[in-house]
């Protein structure tokens, strides 16, 4: 199991809210934060109602890493 998953919005099968969704069905309880360079504000809704714990705009900063990172850990 992995405490972190970094799921990025656009992916080649299937979008990272598919993969989400499909990770919860499947009793993933790994924090999951999910990436996007292009986002709206209803697709980061939906992205966040799929199952996010979190949800940052790329590019991924070290600073934004380290606050998922605090937020895994209390």
């Amino acid at each position: 199991m992995f405490d972190l998953i970094l799921m990025d919005m656009d992916m080649p099968i299937m979008n990272g809210i598919e993969a989400t969704k499909k990770l919860r069905e499947m009793g993933i309880r790994s924090v999951i934060a999910g990436v996007s360079s292009r986002a709206m504000e209803e697709e980061i809704r939906e992205f966040m109602e799929a199952g996010l714990d979190d949800y940052q705009e790329k590019p991924l900063t070290m600073s934004k890493l380290v606050s998922i990172i605090h937020k895994i850990n209390g």
